[in-house]
């Protein structure tokens, strides 16, 4: 969820994610990374690839992974120069720009991102930039969306294909809700509040993938726009639009829900907390409900799952000092259950109980 400085309550911009296990939840972490602790030779752990990165890093925070044997994860994080980044999101796309631009094995993955990154850049535009500049080099084997966010602006990035990309500046008074898939609707390469990788337009004009007769929409040309989507990934986004909108009827399973939504009262950081942990409550579909069928309780998967294990908002304030104006915001566990805890991003270390997350669970040490 992205909520821009003119759609919060407090003027701040927030990006904020629920971070899902594939299976049993996999333990987190929160820390800070300091210069001296950023090495310059990077290397994934999964792919094998290698990167020579700046000289000049940042401090940031972060929030990766207890178990390191897939790589880091990061996940989250606010550099010194209050910019915010929130990484890992899955996606989806479609055989017609895979046949055009392949997947990279030996490229970039999820657990790169944000080490890559956000260590050094000043602004969410030109962490767009950067993340956009390094997939064109060195290519990614799967999906993602990305948001970076500084005190002004807000930017969402989804890879495309192996080295594609699109980038869209989310509008100060808007929110958006981007589940698990091509979320970025309709698109202008001619507009400075949009980024996109350097052949995307040649590439949708040269092999024809436009479906659309009038206007160019990206989820439409690389989306994947699938049942599986109209059950797994649209019923989340409609409802939380039904939460902030809820003049607007929309069908859960629609696919062309919008991307850019405005609602009629300001967002708060409890608003955003509730919606990443909502499960349909006051429709059919809420599997602790009694509103509907048995049947009904497992047509739609809910945001609020079994297997989230963090949630995070990333908060970067106006009106305040800068020493003070970055706000991590953690939450352990199931996101229906657990406690959001504000951390300030500008800080030297984390509390052991987060800094330290053992591997296994032990009841003697909690978080919060």
């Amino acid at each position: 969820m992205l909520v821009g400085k003119d759609a919060s309550i407090d003027g701040s911009t927030m990006i904020a994610r629920d971070n899902d296990a594939h299976g049993s939840i996999e333990p987190q972490r929160f820390i800070v990374v300091k210069p001296e602790d950023q090495k310059q030779d990077y290397q994934s752990t999964i792919t094998g690839l290698k990167i020579k990165l700046p000289a000049d890093p940042m401090k940031y925070t972060l929030t990766p992974r207890t178990i390191l044997t897939e790589g880091i994860w990061g996940a989250s994080g606010i550099n010194s120069a209050n910019v915010a980044m929130s990484a890992t999101e899955t996606i989806t796309t479609n055989s017609r720009i895979l046949g055009v631009d392949p997947y990279n094995y030996d490229g970039i993955s999820e657990e790169d991102l944000e080490v890559i990154v956000l260590p050094y850049i000043h602004s969410a535009r030109e962490g767009v930039e950067r993340l956009g500049k390094l997939l064109e080099k060195y290519g990614t084997y799967e999906p993602n969306g990305i948001s970076f966010a500084d005190k002004d602006e807000i930017w969402w990035l989804e890879t495309i294909g192996g080295h594609n990309w699109a980038a869209v500046k989310i509008p100060d008074d808007a929110y958006v809700v981007a589940p698990n898939r091509m979320n970025i609707d309709d698109f202008d390469f001619d507009s400075d509040d949009t980024m996109a990788s350097t052949n995307l337009k040649s590439i949708i004009d040269e092999y024809h993938l436009n479906p659309d007769r009038d206007k160019i929409n990206l989820r439409h040309i690389f989306g994947s726009s699938t049942i599986r989507d109209s059950e797994y990934n649209n019923p989340r986004a409609w409802y939380i639009q039904k939460l902030f909108n809820p003049e607007i009827e929309q069908d859960p399973r629609d696919q062309d829900l919008p991307f850019i939504c405005h609602s009629k009262k300001k967002l708060s950081l409890e608003d955003i907390k509730f919606a990443l942990g909502t499960h349909y409550e006051n429709t059919p579909y809420d599997v602790y409900g009694h509103m509907g069928s048995e049947d009904e309780k497992k047509m739609f998967r809910p945001i609020g799952i079994n297997r989230n294990h963090s949630l995070h908002v990333l908060q970067i304030r106006n009106g305040v000092p800068d020493e003070i104006a970055g706000i991590h915001w953690v939450a352990f566990g199931v996101n229906t259950f657990d406690t959001i805890v504000p951390f300030y991003a500008n800080i030297e270390d984390t509390p052991a109980t987060y800094r330290d997350t053992p591997a296994k669970f032990d009841p003697a040490q909690f978080t919060g």
